[in-house]
């Protein structure tokens, strides 16, 4: 994918390979647009990387300098002038048709990381750590996800060259390099089968067990190279290789259609690895396979072949955009979105890639001047990319970028009477997680922070109340610490969620090691969480089946008396010690994120469908089993009480997520910022009253 169709001046142009990158290319666009309809469509990324291993390998074989550095200072301006132009392109008009169109969320954060490592060939890090694999919704509403492999490809350049200058000495040299290739092949598949059982996100993600797919491209160029052709007579041997190579694109098209995800890359993707090799070893020097040459040389497949890295770039981009605004469901977006990625991939084919690495200016600059140039361009590009990001609430269309404190629960707003007292908190690791620490700073007048501190432990539902953390801890002078891993609830009543993941467990554990160190007499310890089942996520309408069924029935049941038993073992021995237990009431969830659906541009997406109201009949059936469970703890932990949000979120027979125009909710089942303020009365009477303050004199 990353490599010219119009190899090196003394290197034939194979027609055949851009049919091939067409194949591949248009799998994966089918696949990106509606995966059912080609399941495993994915796979033709795979096919890009043998091409790319073959590819590259005859671009640079007819090299004839001396030493490394001639060889690597061609190599990388060759791969520079190749790669560079149209990423870099693509991902400045992604950065701002992102900060324009899509409002920032939970994943905004991973979203720009990964698009500004992507300039640097190092996106796959970013998302192989990200916990989330190709295959989950959230991969769908990164602008940058595609950049992947692209990455890998790039990793692999950084070996190449020095792995392959011994071939272009000839003679051992070449026995030489092929063994290294061989050598790194197997490494590699070894490596990848095994990171595919033992860490699958790593294994899909990261270089190592992708190598072998590459160099396997390689190797293939090498041995044709080495290998005489065969002895048997030329009716024999035309016979074998049409054979091998029908054989071959029906394997690359079977993989592309067979359904699951099981073990990638491998062995998942050896059927399309063993197809590419095999058609493009039938096929090379060999224009006597008339059918597979003329179906594959085809005008407009071999067009398409030509713009598929644009193509690639542009596509996923694209889709996203449409699937964060107008959506990518119906039949007139996809026919849309699909016209406009590819108007996309030819205005940058024709105009970025094609001047780039045909014009004779170009080629006239110095290789090292033109390797240092690139690099600083991609340097002052990632750099713009970020100052996009950081004014995108300047430059937003979308309201809730430009009214973050309406919208997001961590910005407080700001007292007028006294604009630089703040409540930022101090930021500090704790394993497998986050402390925070909030307390009144900058203010006018000098404030004596109170004996008492109040706890928090949780995920993003707790840090979904951090304006209203912000507001108390000024307003009361009170230290607030606040524990908090994302996806990892703390008393949620439901175990599959928390006490049941390793991860969280070994965090809680931590979190909770941590907070009876600190812990006194007259503190306050907050337990907020999502205690009822998501209807929706940001992402996707689960259904009111689903939702119901994971809080009605015998395992729902069973899960919550686990948790009221974990809960009694846990907060008794905290409770004895003269702290306030506060347990958070069930908040009212909903089925559409207001985030998603509040502009113009946004509101026809079919995420907003459901609605934005609950019926309180339905909500307070769903409450019924948690409240139980709490009368439950508190019968068995004395001292422990509940602060129910409820009553003032839904105060009437139907809940809304939007009040006055206002956005109660940022998404399902998230508070905003609005929500915060609405609710800071009530939890400032909660907590005055366990921790003892009677007065609005206490107030500063």
């Amino acid at each position: 994918m990353l490599s010219s169709p119009h190899l090196a001046p003394r290197t034939q142009y194979y027609p055949y390979i851009d049919g091939l990158r067409a194949f591949a290319v248009l799998s994966v666009l089918i696949y990106h647009l509606h995966g059912p309809w080609l399941p495993s469509g994915f796979v033709g990324v795979d096919v890009f990387f043998v091409i790319s291993g073959f590819i590259v390998s005859a671009s640079v074989a007819s090299f004839k300098g001396q030493g490394i550095w001639q060889f690597l200072a061609f190599f990388y301006a060759r791969r520079l002038r190749r790669i560079a132009p149209a990423l870099i392109v693509c991902l400045l008009v992604t950065a701002v048709l992102t900060a324009l169109l899509v409002p920032p969320s939970w994943l905004s954060a991973e979203n720009q990381k990964t698009g500004l490592y992507a300039f640097f060939g190092l996106s796959n890090f970013v998302l192989a750590k990200s916990g989330r694999d190709y295959f989950a919704p959230t991969a769908d509403f990164n602008p940058y996800t595609h950049t992947w492999s692209l990455a890998v490809e790039e990793q692999f350049y950084l070996l190449f060259p020095f792995l392959f200058l011994a071939w272009t000495r000839g003679g051992r040299g070449r026995v030489l390099s092929t063994a290294l290739f061989a050598g790194t092949l197997l490494a590699s598949l070894c490596w990848g089968w095994w990171q595919s059982q033992a860490n699958p996100l790593q294994a899909y993600f990261l270089t190592p067990s992708r190598l072998w797919e590459l160099a396997a491209g390689v190797l293939l160029y090498q041995l044709i190279g080495q290998s005489p052709e065969p002895t048997m007579p030329f009716r024999h041997a035309h016979f074998v290789r049409s054979l091998v190579g029908k054989v071959s694109l029906l394997s690359i098209l079977v993989a592309f259609a067979l359904p699951g995800y099981a073990r990638f890359p491998v062995p998942g993707v050896l059927p399309a690895v063993m197809g590419t090799l095999g058609l493009i070893w039938s096929l090379h020097d060999h224009p006597e396979v008339r059918p597979l040459h003329r179906l594959l040389g085809n005008r407009a497949l071999v067009f398409v072949g030509k713009i598929s890295y644009s193509l690639y770039l542009w596509h996923w981009p694209v889709f996203v955009i449409f699937r964060w605004t107008w959506g990518l469901e119906t039949p007139l977006t996809r026919v849309v979105a699909v016209a406009l990625a590819f108007a996309l991939a030819l205005a940058s084919w024709r105009f970025v890639e094609t001047p780039v690495r045909h014009s004779g200016s170009f080629s006239r600059i110095p290789q090292g001047a033109a390797i240092a140039g690139s690099l600083l361009v991609v340097a002052i590009a990632s750099l713009g990319a970020k100052v996009i990001a950081d004014n995108q609430h300047r430059i937003s269309f979308s309201t809730v970028s430009r009214n973050p404190e309406i919208w997001y629960p961590n910005v407080a707003p700001a007292n007028a009477a006294d604009p630089d007292c703040n409540a930022e908190p101090e930021r500090h690791t704790v394993p497998g997680g986050r402390l925070l620490i909030y307390s009144p700073k900058g203010c006018a007048q000098p404030r004596q922070l109170s004996s008492s501190s109040i706890y928090v432990i949780g995920d993003s539902h707790a840090m979904a109340y951090e304006g209203l953390l912000k507001q108390y801890a000024i307003r009361k002078a009170i230290r607030i610490y606040a524990y908090t891993n994302g996806g990892c609830p703390f008393l949620s009543l439901q175990p599959w969620r928390d006490l049941d993941d390793a991860r969280c467990r070994h965090y809680t554990d931590a979190a909770l090691g941590d907070l009876r160190a600190r812990l006194k007499p007259g503190d306050v310890l907050f337990l907020p969480s999502l205690r009822l089942p998501r209807f929706s996520d940001q992402w996707i309408y689960f259904g009111q089946e689903q939702a119901e069924s994971e809080m009605f029935g015998p395992r729902a049941d069973a899960g919550r008396r686990r948790s009221v038993a974990f809960a009694v073992a846990t907060l008794r021995e905290i409770a004895q010690r003269g702290v306030h237990v506060v347990l958070e009431g069930p908040k009212p969830v909903f089925k559409a994120p207001p985030f998603r659906c509040a502009d113009w541009f946004n509101r026809g997406n079919p995420i907003c469908t459901p609605g934005f109201t609950m019926s309180r009949t339905l909500l307070d059936a769903l409450r019924q089993p948690v409240l139980q469970s709490f009368s439950r703890i508190s019968e068995q932990v004395p001292g422990v009480s509940v602060w129910d949000p409820y009553p003032v979120l839904c105060p009437e027979d139907e809940c809304r997520a939007w009040r006055d125009g206002q956005p109660l909710f940022l998404d399902g089942d998230h508070i905003s910022g609005m929500g915060n303020t609405l609710l800071l009365p009530s939890f400032t009477e909660a907590m005055n009253a366990r921790l003892g303050i009677h007065s609005r004199a206490a107030e500063r």
